[in-house]
């Protein structure tokens, strides 16, 4: 039963971990489609949502299902309960893509002109730290997922700067503000990115350590 209850479990994060790689696609490819206006790219990501929704709702029912047949206790309780909190932010993230192909879409509509902001500079570090706590969870690796929580505060930065910047392009140059505000959404949606990011760092820390470090909090089991 212990065999069967493992491979459950094993199961279980590979399916988490097919979901990771569609959302990160879909995240991949509307940061593409905002650099090159390629909006192809926009209609690949908004058909991948389907999918995304519904292995949400899948790795949910599975993981509801083993912790009602199995009761399990400790570091497996900890395991399914970090799987359907990341899946719901993998699902979020899936989402924030969708939101970005939707503004690369309306800029369509405008002449492409040079924004005072590093889109695609914001959208490497929030795509990374997307990564390296799935790498995270991957290996069970507490420390790998602490790293990323530090990498939030650099992507809440680059955000505030983005505000700043194309108020101030709007307040300077009015004919630009389509431009400017689909920009400043395309920066707040990848910040959420690395919100995102970060608390599943944080849930693989719970997994592994037993330790809630959500809000700066630090509360061992």
């Amino acid at each position: 039963m212990r065999i069967k209850f493992q491979q459950n479990l094993d199961e279980l994060k590979e399916r988490l971990l097919v979901m990771a790689g569609l959302v990160e696609q879909a995240i991949q490819r509307a940061t593409e489609s905002y650099s090159t206006r390629d909006l192809g790219l926009c209609e690949m990501v908004l058909r991948s949502e389907p999918a995304i929704n519904r292995m949400e709702r899948e790795i949910d029912q599975a993981a509801l299902d083993l912790l009602a047949m199995e009761q399990p206790m400790a570091v497996d309780l900890r395991f399914i309960i970090a799987v359907i909190r990341i899946n719901a932010d993998l699902e979020r993230v899936g989402d924030q893509a969708v939101n970005i192909a939707q503004r690369v879409q309306d800029l369509g509509m405008f002449a492409n002109v040079d924004v005072p902001v590093d889109i695609p500079k914001l959208a490497s570090l929030s795509s990374a730290m997307v990564r390296k706590a799935l790498q995270a969870f991957i290996e069970g690796d507490a420390d790998m997922a602490q790293a990323v929580l530090a990498l939030d505060d650099q992507v809440d930065e680059m955000n505030s700067a983005a505000f700043r910047s194309l108020s101030s392009l709007i307040g300077e140059r009015p004919e630009m503000t389509p431009q400017a505000l689909n920009a400043l959404i395309i920066s707040r949606n990848l910040e959420r990115v690395g919100d995102h990011a970060t608390n599943i760092a944080e849930d693989v820390i719970f997994w592994v350590r037993g330790a809630d470090v959500r809000h700066g909090a630090i509360a061992e089991e």
